[in-house]
């Protein structure tokens, strides 16, 4: 039997390798955008946001150094010259700050802040870990041009050592001795915040005018620190209640822009000739009266205060323009707002501002159309009061008017055929009318006031009660804006302190300012500086400011808990006083004596009336809740300086602060700046304007 042709033998397969440990892979590190803090005690290094610096390294990676590039960042308020490697402040004078591409970082001395590495020995180190990743070839050294040693130990565990010198013949040598510091290598591995941007859409524009001084806050910060803060709040506040808005692209952000004035008053001298005549003692406290408390006096003198409102108008004008250039897509309205003093003299700006002609001629003309047709009434009523009715037609045949009657003479009247009898009526009433006008006015007449229209732009003597706002304030040519305000935000204002003391004590329900059609005085109750303006319009209606309400949406919990206890107590006190009084009505009424059969019904009725009238406590009458504890009551009419809406709106005090209303006071009056209440009405007063609103109306808001 043939036997089968048996298959090669097939070599035996081999037992597949255990996977090794994977090759070391070099990945490029990612750089981030950095700027050392300027006019800071330490090294302090803050990260640009992710946009700018993502737009950065794209002009650094086109390689567009060469050319001298501006980079604009932090929403247009600084430009970044990549070449120079500088950050320059556009709208306001600051130190240039250093610029750096970041890649390699070590922790600093004195905090745990990490500082980044020059980028030339950023390079080094970085070609050294790829050697040292691609090789596998760790505890390299390198030392920088400081003479310090970093040594890579693995990718993990980098270090660097302080240059600890040893002293010898030959010189010195930098040695591993001392303390290490971590050494970490990309910025997503170090503990810093880098934000995302902000958005590039600006829809409106607002200028922020400070108080007295150079510091603006408890912290003695600047108005540009301080107007960050501000800006900063607005933007979390724009993200937590107009995120339906944002989504939809509706809306991008309100740009906050500070004014300066304090720096430009004091560089005319001026803090030299104070330095000459004050008293060496407590040289700190009177350095700080001169440098803060002076500036309301400066206010009050007319030479200083032409210099303070030139600063003002010429800085917010020039602010605007360079604005409006590097932002030629810019539609938005501009606002404006003031602290302290600050709001003062933005006032009497706004108060000084002429109306544009179209508006103003428009004005006028409704005024004579309204004025005519009230100075023909008028005169008919002069005619029915002296019986002459059937002359009206006569007059209004010559087209006359009340002002126009004044005027007339004998002769006119003879002129137009009035008989002799009606026209000695007619010139008896004018003259009375007269001297009893020249009488109020005289009486009236207050200084610097005379001739002065009324703050509805009336010079009618029968409004003598409203004085004009302008009145008492300082001599001055007041300087007009290039742009219309939409609205005007006074934080913390003594406005109306200063119009008292300047003699207007009521402000004329009609007025509104000339060019502002929004004026909203915001403050905080402990605030010493703060006075309110309603009560200067509707002086005989007690009632309190707008509370403004909480940004998460409620009152505060101490605030609604003293509520709770103060009508808890009333209606306690009032059912106890209630049922005092009905046992006392029944024990005054038990003993009272029987009343003769023959008696009557009335007199029954006044014996029970006089032991009514002797007994106390039926009479007290309940307490009433307090105001805060009241409904809300029928809206108020507070005038058109609002145009009819609320002006004054007070903050909720934090519960610690209602410990002690003096210990806070100061903090009350500077608090502002960090307020998400205020940020809150700001943007939802703005938005209102565009027709955008809050995703969830808050409670207790207009």
């Amino acid at each position: 039997m043939a036997g089968r042709e048996q298959p090669p033998e097939q070599p035996p397969v081999a037992a597949a390798a255990p996977p090794g440990p994977a090759e070391p892979r070099y990945e490029p590190v990612a750089p981030h955008w950095f700027y050392r803090k300027a006019a800071e005690p330490r090294e302090r290094w803050v990260p640009f946001s992710a946009q700018d610096s993502a737009r950065l390294e794209e002009a650094h990676g086109a390689g567009r150094e060469k050319e001298a590039v501006v980079v604009p960042t932090s929403g247009g308020r600084y430009d970044v010259h990549l070449k120079q490697r500088q950050r320059v402040a556009v709208y306001w004078e600051e130190e240039v700050s250093e610029v750096r591409r970041c890649t390699w970082f070590y922790k600093g001395d004195k905090d745990n802040k990490y500082i980044p590495y020059s980028e030339a020995f950023s390079e080094e180190l970085e070609e050294a870990y790829m050697i040292a990743v691609t090789l596998d070839e760790w505890k390299k050294k390198l030392e920088s041009p400081s003479r310090e040693i970093i040594i890579l130990h693995n990718p993990k565990l980098m270090v660097h050592y302080h240059p600890v010198a040893t002293s010898d013949d030959w010189g010195s040598t930098p040695t591993e001795q001392g303390r290490p510091r971590t050494v970490k290598r990309g910025v997503e591995n170090i503990a810093v915040e880098i934000p995302n941007g902000e958005p590039l859409q600006i829809d409106h524009l607002v200028f922020v005018v400070h108080g007295i001084g150079p510091a603006c806050d408890i912290r003695f910060r600047s108005i540009v620190q301080c107007v960050n803060d501000f800006r900063n709040v607005s933007l979390s506040m724009l993200q937590a209640h107009f995120k339906k808005a944002q989504e939809q692209q509706q809306i991008g952000r309100v740009e906050f822009l500070p004014v300066n004035w304090h720096s430009s008053l004091h560089s005319t001298g001026v803090d030299v000739d104070l330095e000459r005549i004050t008293l060496p003692s407590i040289n700190r406290l009177r350095h700080f009266i001169n440098d803060t408390i002076l500036d309301v006096f400066f206010y009050n003198s007319s030479t200083y205060c032409q210099t303070i409102v030139d600063t003002v108008a010429s800085e917010m004008n020039r602010l605007y323009q360079l604005f409006l250039q590097r932002n030629p897509h810019f539609k938005g309205g501009v606002s404006i707002a003031g602290h302290s003093l600050g709001s003062l003299i933005l006032f009497d700006l706004l108060t000084n501002q002429k109306a544009a002609p179209k508006e103003d001629e428009q004005s006028r003309e409704g005024s004579r159309t309204a004025s005519s047709n009230t100075g023909i009434e008028e005169l008919k009523e002069i005619l029915e009061k002296l019986e002459l009715s059937e002359y009206c037609d006569v007059f209004e045949k010559e087209k006359m008017d009340r002002e126009a009657l004044f005027l007339c003479t004998e002769e006119n009247l003879k002129e137009v055929g009035i008989p002799l009898g009606p026209r000695m009526k007619i010139l008896n009433y004018i003259s009375s009318k007269k001297e009893r006008q020249g009488a109020s006015e005289q009486g009236a007449a207050a200084p610097g006031h005379s001739g002065q229209a009324g703050p509805d732009g009336t010079s009618d003597s029968r409004d003598c009660q409203y004085r004009d706002i302008g009145l008492g304030q300082v001599s001055a040519n007041y300087p007009q804006l290039i742009y219309k305000p939409t609205i005007f935000f006074a934080f913390g204002s003594p406005i109306g302190m200063f119009l008292t003391v300047r003699g207007v004590k009521r402000i004329n329900p009609n007025y509104s300012l000339p060019t502002c059609k929004g004026f909203f005085n915001i403050f905080h109750p402990f605030d010493p500086v703060a006075y309110r303006i309603e009560p200067m319009i509707v002086p005989d209606v007690e009632f309190e400011p707008m509370l403004l309400p909480h940004h998460k949406g409620r009152k505060r919990m101490h605030l609604e808990l003293k509520e709770g206890l103060t009508r808890m107590s009333v209606d306690l006190k009032n059912n106890l006083l209630g049922s005092l009084r009905v046992a006392w009505q029944s024990f005054t009424r038990a003993p009272l004596p029987a009343v003769e059969a023959g008696s009557t019904d009335v007199e029954a009725e006044e014996a029970e009336d006089s032991v009514e009238k002797q007994t106390g406590p039926p009479d007290v009458k309940p307490e009433e809740p307090p105001p805060a504890a009241k409904e809300e009551a029928s809206p108020i009419n507070v005038g058109r300086l609002n145009g009819g809406n609320r002006i004054d709106y007070v903050l909720q005090e934090k519960p610690i602060e209602s410990f002690n209303e003096y210990l806070f006071a100061l903090q009350g009056h500077l608090c502002y700046w960090e307020s998400e209440d205020t940020v809150l009405l700001v943007l939802k007063e703005i938005y209102q304007t565009q027709g955008v609103t809050l995703d969830q109306p808050l409670p207790g808001s207009q």
